[in-house]
């Protein structure tokens, strides 16, 4: 049986004029080591749809800040917004794979906080502004996490985070009380969490994390192909 196809988003970089996609390349390799066959997407208009089913499993990866002022906020001081054809993909992305409930999806960082946004959650744009020393979450920090999705040290690179689940549950949070992981409960597997899986060293948090999205996504291809 051939191994679920896992797509993961890319970044757009602007370098004088030479636009590009790009990804960390630890993606890919984490998704490999997972059991999945790793295939970047992209985000050209009206694609969505088609990219989300012509993959088994989805990957939202990290990356800058959302523009929030496509919501009606003002940016924080400190915001390093996203290229706006990345941000307007990704919740392209995340519309089309409300049509597609049974497509397991991990949302990384950003990820996460892009599922949250795009279900109404409020972002806090400045982490140290709404938790005391919060400067611990930048940077590729290591630091302790604790819930239902498990208990161990991960590693973030952060400045900006969920302050509330909305339609979600909470899956994990950190000893200061950031919000660490978060799931639908009606969706097959639709998990986003705040760390980094792909950098992490606990092999619950890090690579299985991944394996537990691959895992979905095979089970979910095998499901569909017997209906």
């Amino acid at each position: 049986m051939s191994r679920p196809i896992i797509g993961i988003t890319c970044d757009i970089s602007d370098v004088n004029g030479l636009v590009s996609y790009r990804v960390n390349r630890q993606y890919v390799q984490t998704v490999h080591a997972a059991g999945g066959v790793p295939v970047l997407l992209t985000h050209e208009s009206g694609d969505a749809l088609d990219l989300v089913d012509a993959v088994d499993g989805l990957i939202i990866t990290g990356g800058n800040d959302i523009d929030l002022r496509k919501f009606g906020q003002e940016l924080h001081p400190k915001s390093d917004v996203m290229n706006a054809d990345r941000q307007s993909g990704e919740f392209g992305l995340l519309d089309a794979l409300d049509k597609r409930p049974d497509k397991p999806v991990l949302g990384i960082c950003l990820g996460m906080q892009m599922m949250g946004v795009h279900r109404g959650c409020h972002l806090a744009q400045h982490v140290p502004d709404v938790i005391e020393g919060g400067e611990r979450h930048q940077s590729n920090q290591e630091h302790t996490i604790d819930g239902a999705i498990g208990k161990g040290v991960v590693t973030s690179s952060h400045h900006q985070a969920l302050t509330e689940v909305g339609p979600f549950v909470e899956m994990a949070r950190s000893p200061d009380g950031c919000l660490e992981a978060i799931q639908l409960k009606d969706r097959v597997f639709y998990v986003g969490v705040q760390w980094h899986p792909e950098r992490t060293k606990d092999p619950v948090l890090g690579l299985g994390m991944v394996k537990r999205l691959v895992d979905a996504a095979a089970t979910a291809r095998n499901k569909k192909e017997k209906a």
